[in-house]
């Protein structure tokens, strides 16, 4: 009896869990297998391990990554065709369908893929696929992801902290690397996926992004519904990534 009670309330419990996850059904968070392909972006690898994007990583086309970006962050579906065509314009693809891409075919250096990234390593040092924990510490702790305290300002990351942090990753890429390239992917890339992801988990009514949403965005490369993300009602647009990288240039100026 005490067995049956104990497996009843084993299966309730978790029938529950399931039922009370915030996670969209059909969209809870698997992290990549042995063979399944992953970029250096973080937000594409979020998407395939929401099932947003195949989550093999693999044969993607235009259309997959348009539906994807709506339906996981509520993107206008073409907001980010131009930074996916450039898989096309730099015949990265891998697939043998030239309509198509694997997530790691990203990754190729001074494509889309550049120097000074936020969380990976340059591709001097040997590889600049992966999420690199040491880079993302420092990167992390000058985004103050770690000290959350309890005023509500400091659970979130602003512009001008987002931006310091971007430039001095880039002044430290600089500092080691010997090969560093300041190419127009790189002038327009840091501050540009910088603006990318505050666009991305971006909270409107207080103007800034929680960071607890970008540590399990980048640490996890996971949506983070357990921790009160929502998709937004209003439509994110190209417009408004364009607007916040503006703003995070003029910031690293400042630095």
């Amino acid at each position: 009896m005490k067995i049956q009670l104990y497996l009843y309330t084993a299966v309730y419990s978790l029938a529950a869990a399931r039922r009370e996850s915030p996670e969209p059904n059909g969209h809870e968070w698997r992290p990549a297998g042995h063979t399944d392909s992953r970029s250096p972006c973080p937000g594409l690898n979020v998407m395939a391990n929401h099932g947003f994007l195949p989550r093999s990583g693999k044969n993607i086309d235009l259309a997959a990554v348009q539906h994807a970006v709506s339906g996981a962050f509520n993107y206008e579906p073409h907001a980010l065709d131009n930074a996916v065509q450039m898989v096309w314009d730099f015949n990265l693809s891998s697939t043998g369908n030239s309509s198509t891409f694997n997530l790691a075919d990203v990754a190729k250096h001074d494509a889309i893929e550049f120097d000074g990234s936020l969380s990976r390593n340059d591709f001097y040092f040997g590889d600049d696929l992966h999420f690199n924990s040491a880079i993302w510490h420092t990167t992390a702790t000058r985004l103050g992801l770690y000290d959350i305290e309890y005023s509500v300002k400091d659970k979130f990351v602003t512009v001008e902290t987002a931006a310091k942090a971007c430039a001095a990753r880039v002044e430290d890429a600089k500092r080691v690397n010997p090969t560093f390239n300041a190419s127009a992917a790189e002038i327009i890339g840091s501050p540009g996926t910088t603006a990318l992801y505050l666009t991305t988990l971006w909270d409107d009514a207080v103007g800034a992004a929680p960071k607890a949403w970008i540590r399990v965005f980048f640490e996890e490369e996971r949506i983070a519904y357990f921790e009160r993300f929502k998709k937004p009602l209003e439509q994110k647009t190209s417009d408004m990534i364009k607007n916040l990288t503006a703003a995070v240039i003029e910031a690293m100026k400042l630095t």
